[in-house]
């Protein structure tokens, strides 16, 4: 009780009683186990920290930690490649669309020479579908990412499409000693303006880390229009990124030292040591006793000195490792959104209904940060670069859409999920260029290819590859063909007709067998 309800109890004891029932029940009524502070809740921690506070003053030694462990953890590494291979692949494919065939040459003539080229990259290095992997990889290493454009003039733009090439750059280039520019507050080099929003990057000239230095190191101010900032978005207001590994990181380092520890112990359990044990009054020799010990070998006899008594060293045995390494990284795999089997490679116990189910929620994942990171983000930022170099190149107001198309997505059952796809285009549940790109297809070059494959066809003489029946679904048909093909089961007394358009595979032998 506090002093106001010790002052009521003393005046109006009956007044103080009905206080303190009320406080009880309402501590009772309206409680969350989990927000209370007791021995089971000791050493949580709760701060009312903003999205981006939580990690300040991290955000660099988590990098720098998760950077250690993909160099220095195979899962995790592991996990980097799992994440970057399914997100970006091959690369997320720009196309063009536009109701103009001239427009649509020209766009796709300045696409392939700039962005499909090493031309984009600042050092000649990379192509878009490139940066792609790389800016993924870095995502999930560091949280974050920034690509840099460069406005090339002169004799710098010489032989490139479009007056401006790309850099990227790790989160390190941001100066974080810049405190504020003008009235905008700047937290770890990134500045704010008077809506929350991000106006500039303060971006040193290299990466302090660097071997070798070119020039002093000094930082600029480059507006938000020339940088592209690639990260994940999990809470309402947050601007800056974390690496991917910082919930695992804990378990990951665990699970290393426990595997370092197994390796040596596994070492000491396949040594062989031989203890000599003395009695009180034996003569030891001067060199110990144990000439020819160090260099036992199959058949070999060995002679022991008068009260010595070879006693051989149990090893440890090695017990729990499989189970103790399987569920530590399922919590990782589950931490990071990935499935075991594609962290592992550990594919025991694993039928088309568990795989599928896996990759289900997996491929969610996955389309989420396709959309989110590499389309939304990185898609978008490349599409207005392009867009605005168009304009430079004389180009400008030209209409066009330009399409990303993702990578193929690895079917677990072909045999079943095709004709499932081929099922729902049929019913009209999804379009066929929908269910193309959902292959990871781009529609607009297979209509093109068709169309070249009809025309080298009729050049050639060859009769036009004809289309399905209609009004069978593809489940029926590819069980037919089956059918077909594999000829009736032992018990079927029934004759079974070949499906449509392919051959009678009836079995015809003759008494010789032929």
């Amino acid at each position: 009780m506090n002093i106001l309800d010790r002052t009521i109890g003393f005046f109006a004891p009956e007044a103080g009683l009905r206080r303190i029932a009320a406080r009880v029940q309402s501590s009772n009524l309206m409680n969350y186990d989990a927000a209370s502070r007791g021995r089971r809740t000791y050493g949580w921690k709760a701060p009312a920290t903003a999205a981006d506070a939580a990690a300040f003053s991290s955000r660099a030694r988590l990098r720098q930690l998760s950077r250690d462990m993909i160099r220095n953890r195979a899962y995790a590494t592991r996990a980097r490649d799992v994440v970057v291979a399914n997100v970006v692949g091959e690369g997320i494919v720009p196309s063009i669309r536009a109701a103009s065939p001239n427009v649509k040459a020209t766009v796709e003539d300045l696409l392939q020479r700039h962005l499909l080229s090493q031309d984009l990259d600042a050092l000649g290095e990379y192509d878009l579908l490139e940066m792609q992997q790389i800016c993924m990889s870095t995502v999930f290493s560091d949280g974050e990412v920034l690509l840099r454009r460069r406005w090339r003039r002169g004799s710098y733009g010489q032989g490139l499409a479009l007056p401006y090439q790309v850099e990227l750059l790790e989160v390190d280039c941001l100066d974080t000693t810049v405190t504020s520019w003008g009235d905008n507050p700047v937290i770890e080099g990134v500045e704010y303006g008077p809506t929350g929003a991000i106006e500039a990057y303060h971006l040193y000239n290299e990466h302090p880390g660097a071997v070798l230095t070119r020039k002093p190191l000094q930082s600029s101010r480059v507006h938000w229009s020339d940088v592209i900032h690639i990260r994940r978005f999990e809470r309402a207001g947050q601007l800056r990124g974390v690496p991917w590994l910082a919930p695992v990181m804990m378990t990951l380092g665990e699970i290393a030292d426990y595997q370092e520890a197994q390796i040596l112990k596994q070492k000491i359990s396949s040594l062989m040591a031989v203890m000599l044990k003395w009695t009180g009054s034996a003569t030891r020799p001067a060199d110990g006793g144990a000439a020819g010990l160090d260099q036992l070998a199959p058949g070999a006899i060995v002679s022991l000195p008068d009260g010595a008594d070879a006693v051989p060293v149990n090893p440890p045995s090695i017990e729990g490792y499989d189970e103790f390494m399987t569920w530590g990284l399922r919590t990782v795999a589950v931490g990071l959104g990935i499935t075991f089997e594609s962290l592992t490679g550990n594919l025991r116990q694993v039928n088309f209904s568990s795989a599928k189910l896996g990759r289900n929620e997996m491929d969610r994942l996955v389309r989420m940060w396709q959309r989110g990171l590499m389309i939304m983000q990185f898609g978008s930022g490349m599409e207005r670069w392009f867009r605005e170099g168009l304009a430079l190149a004389g180009h400008a107001g030209i209409p066009f859409t330009l399409d990303w198309t993702p990578p193929r997505r690895i079917m677990v059952d072909p045999t079943r999920e095709i004709p499932t796809m081929i099922d729902e285009i049929d019913a009209g549940l999804i379009s066929r260029q929908g269910a193309q790109r959902e292959l990871g297809r781009d529609p607009e070059r297979i209509r093109t290819e068709r169309q070249q494959d009809d025309e080298a066809d009729r050049a050639a003489g060859l009769a036009p590859v004809t289309a399905k029946p209609a009004g069978t679904s593809a489940t029926a048909r590819a069980t037919a063909a089956a059918g077909a093909l594999d000829g009736p089961a032992e018990d079927d007394t029934t004759t079974t007709q070949p499906a449509a358009g392919l051959p009678n595979t009836e079995d015809k032998t003759d008494a010789n067998g032929q």
